[in-house]
């Protein structure tokens, strides 16, 4: 019996069949970035692309985003970063860094949970929905009701 899972664990499965031509260590380097080169340094860069030499699987370069004073840093940073990818994967998988001044792709906004209703706003939905005949109708105009009272309020300025 399975229960539900967290998406990092299934992105590696999912996404193993894309990245395959990059190579599953990329998958990994995007799952786990902050975990390999810390969380602060993982918020204001991003692997871009592991390029292989022609014929093997390890000494790739590297290739990482970052805007501003930040790619400094990751020229100083660079003998920690491939040591800490190394150690990570076990084996030499990177040999170079190579930076790109690129924006940061998106980072997905958090998920906000819909907050549980009173027993006054049930109340309400039901009782402004209670004249509409048909079941469906009534139905959906009930779940949509529930949806808009359960949003968080947005935060005054």
């Amino acid at each position: 019996m399975s229960g539900p899972k967290r998406i990092g664990q299934t992105v590696p499965e999912v996404a193993g069949k894309v990245l395959g031509k990059r190579g599953l260590a990329f998958g990994a380097l995007i799952t786990d970035w902050p975990a390999i080169v810390g969380h602060q340094l993982s918020l204001r860069t991003a692997p871009d692309k592991l390029s292989f030499p022609r014929g093997k699987r390890e000494e790739a370069t590297l290739h990482i985003r970052a805007m501003g004073a930040i790619a400094l840093e990751l020229q100083h940073l660079e003998p920690q970063i491939i040591e800490r990818i190394n150690s990570f994967f076990g084996y030499r998988a990177v040999a170079k860094i190579k930076l790109i001044h690129a924006a940061l792709p998106q980072r997905p906004t958090a998920v906000v949970r819909p907050r549980d209703l009173s027993m006054d706003e049930e109340l309400s939905i039901i009782t402004t929905t209670a004249r509409v005949e048909d079941e469906e109708l009534r139905a959906t105009l009930e779940r949509f009701g529930r949806s808009l009272l359960a949003r968080p309020k947005p935060a005054r300025r």
